[in-house]
């Protein structure tokens, strides 16, 4: 069996080469080798040039990646490659290759996944930490070469443990998922992920969640995330040293989950809906000369609105067509403001309440009247899903616009009434993000609607 023992230095951003080194191992001794320095054709940043020595000028006069390629091709030809952390190095490779037009393929090995299992008790598995464990000089850490000498050191050492070949066996069995898990994670603990809906946490080695995504199955939504090239992919997987899941039942509650666990966790390696989402308000009051006012502020503070949005346009909006279908003021509505009468340059119906040319009573009827109708165009709805286990039932609860939360009813339960369902609910934030999940999920003609 031919071995070539891998390791490559980049730019960080973009992973773009800078170097390569390349130990061909026949099972007993090194046959050849190949190391070079790389023109990344694109800056190396300085946090790289002091982890690496690799710098600009360094790199300035090496050959590109094109012109080694073919080096590189006969070297690993017919040969398992290996590496520490294997699918960084194994994906840099490929995707050099990639920009050429050539497609690489080799059979591999992860030294930090062989090591978990031979040679298990190490409080980690970082090869300059393994190797001072070991006692294997590491001369030129975070350079090539010196990483790629160490890691034969190490790799000799692991084919000589006892279990070697049953365990390089199984391995490199082509239906055996050992060379695309995350280094760090055990194998144990992607084979207990359910092929169910719900959400995953990822998690480091603090435990400290850096991802949450849901899924309609866990599992292979989870395998994808290995499969996947880009450098947020690569980077969230090598830092990966476990992972949770919540089931949901439905694929709908596991994107009301995943919404709620982003903004409670603020994971690094999500970029969408950490943000927390103001909300808006309409409420009404009267002020000392009699009139009702109808008038916004954020969701915060007002403790009995009207109705509610996330968005101060959409709910200026809102209150401009309340105002001019009932042909109310634009200054009690608050659209115009520090003025002695309205002068709205589009709703222009007010009646003169403003002026005194409309009595006070005669104008709140019809503010009362948009508060009726406003309020009966309030929704309250179930909407019925599927529940974590067949023995139950999963729902969300939307009452007077407003998203309360989901729950799980087991079948043996008794639900007479709406207000029953607080015993189940598990409260939720609403916020933007699940109204937009919301609307199309109302659209369907699947609800039930709720009434006294």
């Amino acid at each position: 069996m031919m071995y070539t023992i891998i390791d490559v230095e980049t730019t960080g951003r973009g992973n773009r080469m800078t170097e390569i080194s390349v130990f061909k191992y026949d099972g007993a001794q090194v046959v050849d080798e190949f190391t070079t320095l790389i023109n990344p054709e694109s800056l190396v940043p300085a946090h790289i040039t002091a982890l690496t020595g690799i710098d600009n000028q360094l790199v300035a006069n090496a050959p590109v990646f094109a012109d080694v390629a073919q080096d590189i091709l006969n070297i690993t030809e017919d040969a398992i490659f290996v590496a520490h952390n294997v699918n960084f190095d194994y994906n840099v490779i490929g995707g050099e290759f990639k920009r050429i037009g050539i497609d690489f393929k080799r059979k591999k090995l992860c030294t930090v996944r062989l090591s978990r299992k031979l040679l298990p008790g190490h409080h980690s598995y970082s090869l300059g930490k393994l190797c001072k464990d070991l006692k294997i000089d590491l001369v030129g850490r975070h350079r090539a070469r010196g990483d790629a000498e160490a890691t034969v050191i190490l790799f000799e050492l692991l084919l000589k443990q006892p279990k070697a070949t049953e365990v390089f066996s199984d391995f490199m069995n082509k239906n055996s998922r050992e060379a695309t898990l995350p280094p760090n994670l055990p194998k144990e603990t992607f084979e207990a992920l359910p092929n169910t809906a719900g959400i995953y946490y990822f998690k480091d080695k603090k435990g400290k969640i850096i991802y949450v995504g849901k899924a309609k199955d866990i599992k292979k939504r989870v395998l994808s995330h290995f499969y996947s090239k880009t450098k947020k992919s690569l980077d969230m997987v090598r830092e990966t040293r476990d992972i949770d899941f919540e089931l949901s039942g439905s694929e709908l509650i596991a994107l009301l989950m995943e919404d709620a666990a982003i903004k409670h966790n603020f994971p690094m390696y999500n970029k969408v809906s950490k943000r927390t989402i103001q909300s808006y308000s309409i409420f009404s009051y009267e002020d000392r000369n009699g009139i009702i006012h109808l008038a916004m502020n954020k969701g915060r503070l007002v403790p009995d609105p009207i109705i509610t949005f996330f968005n101060m346009r959409d709910v200026r909006l809102y209150m401009e067509e309340i105002c001019a279908t009932y042909n109310l003021c634009p200054k009690y509505c608050h659209l115009q403001e520090a003025v002695w009468e309205c002068s709205h340059y589009t709703i222009t119906d007010c009646k003169g309440v403003c002026r005194n040319e409309e009595t006070s009573a005669n104008y709140n009827e019809r503010v009362l009247e948009a508060i009726t109708a406003i309020s009966e165009d309030k929704k309250e709805v179930i909407l019925k899903e599927k529940g974590r286990q067949s023995t139950e039932e999963g729902f969300i609860w939307i009452k007077d616009n407003v998203y309360l939360g989901y729950g799980f009813i087991g079948h043996d339960e008794q639900v007479n009434h709406q207000d029953d369902l607080h015993n189940y609910l598990i409260p939720q934030k609403d916020n933007i993000d699940i109204q937009k999940i919301l609307r199309t999920r109302l659209l369907k003609d699947k609800s039930l609607q709720v009434t006294n």
